[in-house]
């Protein structure tokens, strides 16, 4: 169980493959530039149309022949850096490897390691497609700025899961519950946790604080009748004087960037980014759509019906977030970039995962590299990674595969380590290839299954006491969705016999609140369509009032086994939601979800 911290084995490879680079990234920033320079954006054709002097298309004709000029020159330095790149390829590591450690911490010991709780503990989990691909392919998406766009994402990542984690419940006939989102303002300032049950007499108040003057209940927006607060604060956020090893350079400051703390308020507004901030001019803008048409409004659902758990529309990614699942993470320098910001919060990261070139089962040449990244707050005992070798068309042009995790998540009283594993993947995306992604779920299951099998396994002569495994989970983009006839043959896979779908009742055939856009205008903001007008069964939409022309696709997932638990562990779904703290930087809609293990014991 060897975790690779550099790209190679020795500084000499790592020194060539510097030089290569520095050789081969002019001619490559220039046809990145050119391409873009062609492929404009909705938001830069509007600002054209609006430039009464024509200024912006005049600079775009004049740089796109200087970019080409610059880029013949530069390729024969581009194609001695390629032979020195490609065949030092082969022997790159499939991933990188790096750990923040946290201020006063001796060792790479993980968040919260300690003694496993008798009653189990709850873990959250994220999976988000944030499309960070070379800025002229970006555009293909309506997406530009890709560096900047890695940087916000990171900041709006770790904003939201480092705020406290509050639920406010309303007893009420006519509104049963009001989700955390629309008390954003509370999200800052607390460091705490505290429940108000609101008793006779209990004037604790996280707004007046402890030691204010008793307040009436009319005077306190939050102390009202049947109302039940909760705040929990995660563990003090390690941003400041923090050591950092790894892929990392020893002077970057970890410190908090309230800049983006502001987006992070209002994250389904458009993001300008003006002369005197540096920020992300959005493309998928909302500005012309209703923003109470764009999404269903029911509330914070919780424990109604047949259904056991919270689920909602969240503007913030959930608080306290244990593991982040990332796809798409192409881009050489905005992955440093996004990197940085998530090491903020998340102590450790596996991050450039993939192949570049010709290697193995990667048979056509690759480049891009799988795109993949996790992000953890526990630490990574084991990693793998694999290549899907029946990749076609352009998507062929990236090392699609799927990144393994076995992450340690406690100590059991008999000195049992108690893990967890993690499978981060991305499948073929081309419209009609149903054959090739079902070869790539087989694929999957089966590579799982080696390297649960492999990881648990002693080192040869030494005896150690058996893992107790606390969860299995499937993060990522499948490129397939539930409901469109044209993925009947995933929707029936195997995959999900032997993992549970929280969103799904069968095939072709998902919860109601599973499908949450309502506006057409707003869908495409943040779901990619289906390939053809026939989409949901009409007997999956019992009660739906929304048409289904135009429906937005599920193709983000986490999935959980129970199977290969200990004896008498359970799994159960405290949460499940749609994040869209990052409209308007990406083309999908973020999920997340909070699973509680139960290992059937009482506190003693």
């Amino acid at each position: 169980m060897v975790l690779h911290i550099t790209p190679y084995s020795s500084a000499c490879l790592h020194f060539l493959d510097g030089l290569s680079w520095s050789l081969v990234f002019p001619c490559y920033w220039l046809l990145d530039r050119l391409l873009a320079s062609c492929v404009a954006t909705s938001l830069e054709k509007r600002q054209r149309s609006q430039d009464p002097c024509s200024f912006l298309t005049l600079c775009v004709l004049i740089s796109a022949p200087l970019y080409l000029l610059l880029l013949l020159a530069s390729l024969p330095f581009a194609l001695l850096g390629f032979i020195i790149w490609a065949p030092l390829q082969a022997v790159r590591q499939p991933y990188l490897y790096t750990y923040r450690r946290l201020q006063g911490q001796a060792g790479p010991g993980g968040i919260g390691i300690g003694e496993w709780r008798p009653q189990g503990r709850s873990f959250c989990f994220c999976s988000a497609n944030i499309c960070l691909l070379p800025d002229s392919l970006a555009r293909f998406n309506n997406l530009s700025d890709t560096h900047r766009r890695a940087r916000e994402v990171g900041k709006r990542i770790r904003n939201g899961a480092s705020r406290p984690q509050i639920k406010i419940y309303i007893d009420s006939p006519t509104n049963t519950s009001i989700s955390a989102a629309s008390f954003s303002s509370l999200a800052t300032g607390f460091r705490r946790t505290s429940s108000l049950d609101h008793a006779p007499g209990h004037h604790d108040c996280p707004m007046h604080g402890e030691g204010a003057q008793p307040k009436s209940s009319t005077d306190c927006p939050l102390h009202t009748s049947g109302v039940q607060i909760s705040i929990s604060a995660p563990d003090p956020d390690p941003q400041e004087e923090e050591a950092e090893t790894g892929n990392h350079r020893p002077g970057d400051q970890a410190g908090g960037d309230t800049s983006s703390m502001t987006a992070s308020r209002e994250s389904l507004a458009r993001y300008h980014g003006g002369d005197s901030v540096v920020g992300i001019s959005s493309n998928n803008t909302l500005s012309h759509v209703p923003r109470t048409s764009i999404f269903k409004r029911p509330g914070r659902k919780r424990r109604h019906g047949d259904e056991t758990f919270d689920h909602e529309i969240s503007a913030f990614f959930p608080a306290n977030l244990d593991f982040l699942a990332l796809q798409e993470v192409f881009d050489h320098g905005s992955t440093t970039r996004l990197r940085r910001q998530l090491h903020r919060y998340f102590p450790y990261v596996l991050s450039d995962v993939g192949r570049y070139g010709w290697k193995g089962c990667c048979s056509r040449f690759k480049f891009l590299n799988s795109g993949l990244m996790l992000a953890s707050r526990y630490p990574i005992l084991d990693a793998r990674y694999e290549c899907y070798p029946n990749g076609r068309g352009e998507d062929a042009l990236a090392a699609k595969g799927a990144l393994f995790a076995k992450v340690h998540v406690g100590t059991s009283h008999q000195e049992q380590r108690v893990v967890g594993y993690l499978t981060c993947t991305h499948l073929h995306a081309i419209e009609g290839d149903a054959s090739v992604r079902c070869e790539q779920l087989d694929l999957l299951l089966r590579w799982g299954a080696e390297f649960r099998h492999s990881s648990s396994q002693p080192p040869e002569g030494e005896k150690v006491l058996e893992d107790l495994v606390a969860f299995d989970v499937i993060l990522g983009d499948l490129n397939f969705d539930n409901c469109s006839s044209e993925d009947k043959l995933e929707q029936q896979h195997a995959l999900f016999t032997q993992y549970k779908d929280p969103c799904r009742l069968g095939p072709g055939e998902d919860k109601p609140w599973a499908l949450v856009m309502e506006n057409e205008e707003g869908r495409k903001e943040y779901l990619v369509f289906p390939p053809s007008k026939s989409q949901c069964p009409a007997s999956s939409q019992k009660g739906r009032k929304i048409p289904l022309k135009g429906n937005g696709r599920r193709i983000d997932y986490i999935l959980y086994s129970d199977e290969g638990l200990q004896q008498d562990w359970k799994l159960e779904i405290e949460e499940f939601s749609f994040v869209t703290q990052l409209a308007g930087l990406t083309d999908h809609l973020s999920v997340a979800m909070r699973l509680a293990v139960s290992t059937g014991e009482e506190e003693p």
